[in-house]
């Protein structure tokens, strides 16, 4: 015979006060945030500030005319810009202690089902970020650069702001870095239960025209940035399709299992 008997549940008892909740964040936020702190003195003594933005800059500096320099129109510019790039990598390289900060925070009160989908989710969202920002940088720029200076008049000197380029830079990172985090979009909505995973092969035609809008949005009115993030946002919510199928049986309620005989 099946036993229709239901388990205790697995967080009963596990309860904690409100401030105890308050004192556990303030302490994962400054562990965290000294996690920060050391890759930025790290990385300010070597390779410093300066070092780090000029190989940010090498995709532009490579694609502009010989001689020319790109420029600072702030006085504090040659300052503060380094310092930003360097806490933006300093950020980037404790990402992963950051993350298990958050997940250590929020553990105890997951499942051990939940545990099951929330782990892979937030390591594989973290590396399809950084392979996002990767590919920006090692394959877009390079193309967009030289895109956009074989377009220029021959009577323009091109020579960009820094900051200028550091917000540009920023907000490319940020959009194929938020691209690239498709499959876990399609994965989490799958697992709640808003989409099927028929209902997501059925818009798939629909994806395409909203990546190619997104892309014609959010990236330089050219068509290589913009075939550069539409294409790969299509073929990763075809991974995400596939990966909803995995994730849903694997995190599987206890209950929602079929019972045994």
């Amino acid at each position: 015979m099946t036993d229709s008997h239901k388990p205790d549940d697995e967080l009963a008892g596990t309860e904690q006060p409100f401030v105890s909740h308050l004192i556990e964040l303030r302490d994962r936020l400054v562990r965290a945030a000294i996690a920060v702190a050391a890759c930025f003195g790290v990385l300010a003594l070597y390779p410093g500030p300066s070092m780090l933005y000029d190989l940010l800059a090498a995709p532009m500096i490579a694609n502009l005319p010989a001689g020319s320099t790109m420029i600072a129109t702030n006085v504090i510019s040659p300052f503060l810009v380094p310092l930003k790039i360097t806490l933006m990598a300093a950020f980037l390289i404790a990402l992963p202690v950051v993350l298990y900060q958050v997940w250590a925070f929020v553990a105890p009160g997951l499942y051990s089902h939940e545990k099951k989908l929330v782990m892979p989710l937030v390591v594989s969202s973290t590396l399809l970020f950084f392979v996002g920002v990767a590919f920006c940088y090692f394959f877009v720029f390079g193309q967009v650069f030289k895109f956009i200076q074989s377009f220029a008049p021959k009577s323009i000197t091109a020579a960009p702001d820094i900051e200028a380029y550091l917000s540009f830079v920023m907000s490319m990172f940020i959009a194929f870095g938020a691209a690239f985090e498709v499959p876990v979009v399609v994965v989490v909505l799958a697992r709640m239960g808003l989409v099927t995973v028929e209902k997501l092969r059925e818009f798939r035609g629909y994806f395409i025209v909203v990546a190619f809008i997104i892309a014609a949005v959010i990236t330089p009115p050219d068509v290589v940035s913009q075939l550069a993030l539409a294409i790969p946002m299509c073929l990763l919510y075809e991974v995400g399709i596939w990966a909803s199928g995995f994730f849903i049986r694997y995190s599987k309620a206890p209950d929602s299992a079929t019972d045994q005989p």
